[in-house]
């Protein structure tokens, strides 16, 4: 439903009369930004007001006079970022921030993600931050938002990315962990503190061990378990003298302890990495660990496909990793979707801290490369949709798929996307048969510094 302090009034009966497309978010030095409501969405630089997609250091930094979160995700952002002030909401519960209604909703990422739901006058846009659809038990799952318009992630927007189901992967993980467990070898999983330690500590078979976590990780256990999402017992390496049990268990470690003198404590041991990333052979084998686990808290393609279908946007943006595959496909369907090109974040922050986003593709994958900033000032983002385009007609799904792709699953309901978009901003945006850029000049100082 659209937010009543937000229907159609003045700023739309305004936009109609000067025919001009609303722009709910538009790109500013400082990162996404609302005009009506005064506000940012996962700045990288210090803003008076900011509104958070998750705790991830990629997307939530220090600096901001005040900040909007998940409430779920204050635990985790206090404990990252200090004594910030952050306002907690729930999932759904709408605000009125200036001019703009925003609510956040699941993504199903890690504990407390949400996308942010922006209305303004009528124009509905969505932000998804990192998401995906796969069942997880450690975060609410991912809910899809109608809109107008939707900004998307695409990490892994490529075909070959596909996930099996979660009782395959966890299958394979406990199997492996028993056989080293027999044979006396201790079972180590590098795996980023923040999410997907979590995630696999949820689906393990507790029972074939004890279960070792690294500092870094039992922090955030503490969170987790604070927000009451049930974990198994979990303990640090230092509280075991046992040595005979150190050699049955299932050891969760950060990316950074392979290869660290940390390890010796548990003699001899087979090692694993758990990341999307490990969909691949190349990255499996210059990982350097004996098994990689494919275990990503992002969209798979078929994920990312299905959330841009039952977002019923007819125009998207598209961000991070593979965005122009995905945004070629999505022009083939009939959409009108663009590459959103904001700054080459991955070669300078990281979700984890000091590890390296999962979102960050290593050097061997086929990535799209790292893009130059356009010298350009801040670029205002077309709300307008593909001209004739009507968003109350259902998405157009009927194109073939990409040589590779399966057919997506239907859409969960028929429900339209909000109300219809003013028809002057529809007949002011031309439809373009390549994919379009939307990019920002940025000559200042790195996000990091903030």
């Amino acid at each position: 439903p659209i937010c009543k302090p937000c229907g159609a009034g003045a700023g739309r009966r305004l936009a109609r009369a000067l025919s001009l497309p609303m722009a709910v978010l538009e790109l500013r030095p400082e990162g996404l930004y609302c005009p009506a409501g005064d506000f940012h969405i996962d700045p990288w630089r210090p803003v008076e007001r900011a509104v958070f997609t998750h705790a991830h250091a990629d997307h939530a930094r220090r600096g901001h006079a005040r900040a909007l979160a998940q409430r779920d995700a204050l635990g985790v952002l206090r404990q990252r970022l200090g004594e910030m002030p952050i306002d907690g909401v729930d999932y759904g519960e709408t605000r009125r921030i200036g001019g703009a209604c925003v609510s956040l909703h699941p993504a199903g990422h890690v504990l407390g993600s949400a996308q942010v739901r922006v209305e303004v006058a009528g124009e509905v846009w969505v932000v998804t931050g990192d998401y995906k659809l796969d069942p997880d038990p450690t975060c609410a799952a991912f809910e899809p938002v109608r809109a107008h318009t939707l900004i998307t992630e695409s990490t892994f927007g490529l075909p070959v990315y596909r996930w099996a189901p979660a009782r395959v992967l966890f299958d394979g993980i406990d199997a492996w962990w028993r056989a080293n467990a027999e044979a006396g070898r201790a079972s180590v999983v590098y795996a980023y503190a923040f999410g997907k330690a979590q995630r696999l500590l949820a689906g393990v078979d507790a029972s074939i061990g004890p279960i070792v976590c690294h500092g870094a990780v039992e922090t955030l256990n503490r969170c987790y378990r604070e927000a009451g999402v049930p974990l198994p017992p979990t303990r640090l390496a230092s509280a075991i003298a046992d040595r005979g049990a150190l050699s049955r268990a299932l050891v969760i470690a950060p990316p950074s302890a392979q290869g660290s003198t940390w390890l010796r404590r548990f003699g001899e041991y087979s090692d694993a990495f758990a990341s999307g990333w490990m969909q691949l052979r190349g990255a499996r084998r210059r990982r350097g660990t004996d098994r990689g686990f494919v275990v990503s808290d992002h969209a798979d393609w078929p994920g990312l496909l299905r959330a841009v279908r039952e977002s019923g946007a007819q125009q998207v943006y598209v961000t991070h990793g593979q965005a122009a595959s995905l945004a070629r496909h999505l022009c083939e369907l009939g959409l009108d979707a663009r590459l959103f090109e904001t700054r080459d974040f991955d070669a300078h922050f990281s979700g984890e801290g000091e590890e390296p986003a999962e979102g960050v593709a290593p050097a061997e994958v086929d990535a799209d490369p790292p893009r130059g900033l356009d010298p350009a000032p801040p670029v205002r983002i077309d709300a307008a949709p593909a001209g004739g385009a009507d968003p109350a007609s259902p998405m157009r799904v009927d194109a073939g798929p990409t040589v590779g792709v399966d057919p997506d699953p239907p859409a969960v309901d028929g429900s339209a996307p909000p109300g219809p978009l003013d028809p002057d901003a529809r007949a002011a945006a031309g439809r373009s048969e390549s994919v379009r850029r939307v990019s920002v000049h940025d000559a200042g100082p790195e996000a990091g510094d903030a």
